[in-house]
């Protein structure tokens, strides 16, 4: 079985593909693609613990080449130690585990007031009605963006999310503009926040810059760029991703409704189980020898985490969604340095979207019988997701 991570039968349902590489070729060279996949969960825990020997500097080039909004700046995802230790404490001040718990109450009463038109209506799409609009308006809020701009938000992240899947012609004019609108908007809130500061994210990033001459304005804007994205396109997918595992397996649906307290273990395990990122890019610097693979200085490396999340060596039984398995270890967030920064929002709003949508609605169905997946090979998650909601009465 060919891998190829840009084909649609793949972007569709990889993990078929990654079990074969698991099997037969656990460090894989995607033809015509100059990298190297790979697949089995020790050899992707050796690419993600090795910053020395596989490089993040290439990422935001290599998933948006020109195209990338802030191209001469230090990047919190694409930096390797210590530009990455100096970038990441500066911003771990905005993401504390006590600073997210507090944005608890307000997670809630967003995720209500977006669910109280549904039961009238007895259907929603999960993706427009839920889990867009609620990590948008989180992070918007977080990073100070005035309510009447969150479509345009939404739209610009979209935007740079699809750049990655390489763009074209009128399309590629569209996303370029698009991208443009947005590095302005950002410059002009950076700017403000010096002479009208807000308790939000952009304010204190543009402190750490004046105050310690730790970060560039350019360096601010990169950060704002991650944040955008990583603060909603993935929590989306979490929670699409988590729905669409709870319908395919009812028991584990009727169970969890009758317990709530069972939810942190639903995401957890659908954070292993379907990830909304399936790996990230590393670039060797230099030659490589991994599970009897060659790979030559310079070569790009897609360490998938999604597959990791199924390798039967690690996680037993790992074509089942089972909530009670001990899913210590998942890779879904990443590992080490590059530990993903927004992990405990994730998982906080992932938790109340479906503590509130299980206290509301006793019931819930698929509309149609297949998921139209969003086209992407790095991102997984459903483009839209019709159900049927019979509410509590």
């Amino acid at each position: 079985m060919e891998y190829n991570p840009f084909l649609p039968e793949v972007k569709a349902n990889p993990y078929p593909y990654y079990a074969q590489l698991r099997q037969h070729a656990p460090v894989y060279q995607v033809e015509g693609a100059g990298m190297w996949a790979v697949s089995r969960y020790d050899d992707v825990l050796e690419v993600l613990k090795s910053p020395d020997r596989f490089s993040s500097k290439i990422l935001m080039t290599a998933l948006l080449g020109d195209l990338n909004p802030v191209p001469n700046a230090s990047n919190l995802i694409a930096s390797d130690p210590p530009v990455h230790t100096r970038l990441r404490k500066l911003v771990n001040r905005g993401f504390t585990r006590r600073m997210i718990a507090a944005l608890e109450p307000r997670m809630r009463a967003i995720t209500t007031e977006l669910l109280a038109p549904l039961a009238s209506r007895g259907a929603c799409d999960l993706v427009h009605d839920l889990s867009t609009p609620l990590p948008v308006i989180v992070i918007a809020e977080m990073l100070g963006v005035e309510p009447d701009h969150r479509g345009q938000f939404k739209r610009w992240s979209d935007d740079i999310v699809g750049a990655t899947n390489g763009v074209a012609g009128d399309e590629r004019k569209r996303v370029a503009q698009s991208i443009a609108e947005f590095r302005d908007y950002f410059q002009r809130a950076i700017e403000l926040r010096r002479t009208e500061p807000k308790n939000d994210l952009i304010t204190a990033l543009v402190r750490a810059e004046e105050e310690q001459q730790m970060l560039t304005s350019e360096e601010v804007l990169s950060l704002t760029t991650l944040l955008l994205i990583a603060g909603n396109e993935t929590t989306t997918n979490l929670i699409g991703n988590a729905m669409i595992a709870l319908l395919d397996h009812p028991e584990t649906m009727a169970r969890v409704s009758s317990d709530p307290t069972l939810i942190p273990k639903v995401v957890e395990e659908a954070l292993r189980y379907d990830g909304p990122v399936q790996g990230i890019f590393r670039q060797a610097t230099e030659d490589v020898n991994l599970a009897g693979a060659r790979i030559p200085a310079g070569a790009m490396v897609l360490p998938l985490f999604a597959s990791a999340d199924r390798d039967e060596r690690q996680f037993p039984n790992s074509e089942q969604f089972d909530i009670d398995r001990n899913t210590d270890g998942h890779l879904a967030f990443g590992f080490g340095t590059h530990f993903c920064l927004g992990a405990p929002l994730a998982r906080l709003e992932a938790k109340i979207a479906l503590e509130e949508l299980l206290a509301r609605f006793h019931r819930i169905a698929q509309k149609e019988p297949t998921v139209t997946r969003i086209d992407s090979f790095i991102l997984r998650g459903p483009k839209t997701l019709p159900l049927t909601l019979e509410a509590i009465a």
